[in-house]
């Protein structure tokens, strides 16, 4: 039996290669896992918006969550964008028919450039249906706030929203504050609150809009770790450098949200 780590991501296809599933193979691969895919929809995009969208049939998401199931041992699984209640309520059995490990929740909402990710009437179905089963949630502020109503400004509201996530069953919240309205400060902070703990974590503000697909390759990273055998915490702070050092080494490329750098973090040279 092979002992390479093998992790699973159910998402989108980003045709630019910023984001989506294309970010969670190469934050896979740059972590030391082997990456299984289940696409849910393909899109047209590249980093100065999104220009269409083309939904997977339910059938073909359930047949390649199968495929997977029925032939590699998953440690642990992220999931991004699903488009529609539908899918939601489609994955969501899988999830609870198949044991694909730790399972990692990126509620993906809207892009970099806008474009709305997931239908309005598929919040109630992320609530009822996902939330419940994650191991880790990683909103940013705009999705925290559209699925718990609080607006995010600091620790103190950051912790009134994690609460609501908890009692829809998440077990760890990670709130990215990258999106705080406080252009003065040269400091951006991630609130995360476990079952019984929370701690913050800090990384220098980075004036940049090569931002495209971070929420992808930052819960594709923990995702990797846990898969590896990594604590939650330790996945979640591993993750945090990794992608700090993807913002902050960028590749320029395109003329709108240019991608992050998923190997900038191994020029590092750390182990862990």
């Amino acid at each position: 039996m092979s002992k390479v780590a093998q992790t699973l991501s159910i998402a989108g296809s980003d045709s630019g290669g910023g984001a989506g599933i294309q970010a969670d193979l190469k934050t896979f691969q740059e972590r030391g896992v082997f990456g299984t895919t289940v696409i849910t929809a393909i899109t047209a995009q590249n980093t100065t918006g999104v220009f269409d969208i083309h939904p997977i049939p339910l059938k073909t998401i359930q047949s390649q969550l199968k495929a997977i199931a029925d032939d590699f041992n998953i440690k642990a699984f992220k999931v991004g964008m699903l488009g529609s209640a539908e899918v939601i309520q489609c994955v969501a059995k899988s999830i609870k028919d198949y044991d694909f490990g730790y399972f990692v929740l990126d509620p993906v909402m809207i892009s970099k450039g806008g474009a709305a990710l997931l239908q309005e009437n598929a919040i109630t179905a992320l609530k009822e249906e996902l939330i419940p089963l994650c191991d880790v949630i990683t909103p940013n502020l705009p999705e925290a706030k559209a699925l718990t109503n609080i607006d995010i400004k600091d620790k103190e509201s950051a912790k009134k929203a994690a609460l609501i996530l908890q009692e829809m069953g998440a077990k760890v919240v990670v709130i990215k504050g990258g999106h705080t309205n406080n252009s003065t400060s040269e400091i951006c902070e991630d609130w995360i609150f476990t079952q019984d703990k929370q701690f913050t974590l800090s990384s220098p503000r980075f004036n940049t809009i090569q931002t495209h697909g971070t929420g992808c390759t930052f819960s594709a990273c923990i995702t990797a770790q846990l898969a590896k055998g990594n604590s939650i915490k330790q996945s979640i702070v591993l993750a945090k450098e990794f992608i700090s050092a993807a913002i902050s080494n960028p590749l320029n490329i395109g003329s709108g949200h240019g991608p992050t750098n998923h190997w900038a973090y191994s020029l590092k040279q750390i182990d862990a």
